[in-house]
């Protein structure tokens, strides 16, 4: 009877803590693409979830455990992350950070060329991969892996000698989301985050502006921040959207235009709501989601909004 009675003990300290385990853990695994680098998202809520390194980041991890707060779902959301790095330095340097416990979902990336000594080439993400998916299995064989395929740069395609010059602003991202498609063949991984594809979606609608170098159209956003390289916190919002979207399998329309993140990072109802179709768009054609009845629109209350 006494360890019966130990594990209630910890179970009621740790409940009345507000620390007793969630329904799902997710830990993301990446770089600056995850973490926010050169925008509010950087640091936005990071009291609201657990960095692994101990460096106060919030990033897009925050803003997918937001949307899922909002939606009503149990997550307790982890990061690893490091700038300027592919998931060969993960699997070199973290895997006693990442090995700590097993998880439930997994999200991660490799670096945004694929490989930064040889740009555009998939055999880096494709090997180190599925050696981190092999890893994370080792820990729990029923975990679901989730690869991000990452945007197009601006400053890749519109410089000169770059690996994508002179080619349409889209194909990065295509040529990127087929490389993590050949990496997603490792098993346990259940889909790949068209993140990239999203991006390109977003400039279709008219939302986004597709060069940042001729400046931006009014009315359109910069996808970009000040680098035409890591993204803005419109960039950010719309790569957590599509997170949410492939791993909950929730149409991210259904957040609502007024939903809280947007609101608390300056985003109007417009640009959510256009963010919202481009991230639903890309899900669809993945068939990751299906059309969910959109929130009518309510009047944005700050107070709802607190954490």
């Amino acid at each position: 009877m006494k360890p019966f009675i130990l594990l209630c003990a910890v179970l009621a300290v740790l409940q009345s803590s507000g620390q007793a385990l969630a329904d799902t853990s997710a830990l993301f695994i990446g770089n600056s693409f995850t973490y926010g680098y050169g925008s509010a998202v950087r640091f936005y809520r990071a009291d609201t979830v657990t960095d692994l390194n101990n460096e106060g980041i919030g990033g897009v991890p925050a803003l997918f455990k937001s949307f899922a707060d909002q939606a009503g779902l149990d997550y307790d959301v982890y990061l690893e992350t490091r700038g300027g790095s592919g998931l060969d330095f993960h699997l070199a340097n973290k895997l006693g950070v990442i090995g700590r416990r097993p998880w439930d979902q997994v999200v991660m990336h490799g670096y945004s060329t694929l490989d930064a000594d040889n740009p555009a080439n998939p055999d880096k993400l494709v090997a180190t991969a599925a050696q981190m998916t092999e890893f994370l299995r080792g820990k729990n064989p029923q975990v679901e892996v989730y690869l991000t395929a990452t945007w197009s740069r601006a400053d890749q395609t519109y410089v000169p000698d770059r690996p994508w010059s002179g080619q349409p602003i889209e194909q990065m991202a295509v040529d990127i989301r087929a490389a993590y498609d050949q990496a997603a063949a490792a098993p346990g991984v259940v889909a790949v985050n068209g993140v990239g594809e999203a991006w390109t979606r977003a400039m279709q609608l008219g939302l986004a502006d597709p060069n940042p170098y001729d400046g931006i159209d009014a009315d359109k956003v910069d996808l970009w921040t000040w680098d035409h390289y890591h993204a803005s916190s419109y960039g950010y919002y719309l790569e957590a959207l599509v997170v949410f979207g492939n791993l909950t399998g929730l149409d991210p329309r259904s957040l609502g235009e007024n939903e809280c993140s947007g609101y608390e990072l300056g985003l109007s109802r417009s640009q959510v709501k256009t963010l919202q179709q481009a991230a639903f768009e890309q899900l669809a054609s993945d068939g990751r989601v299906t059309p969910a009845p959109l929130e009518l629109p309510r009047s944005v209350n700050p107070e709802h909004c607190v954490n």
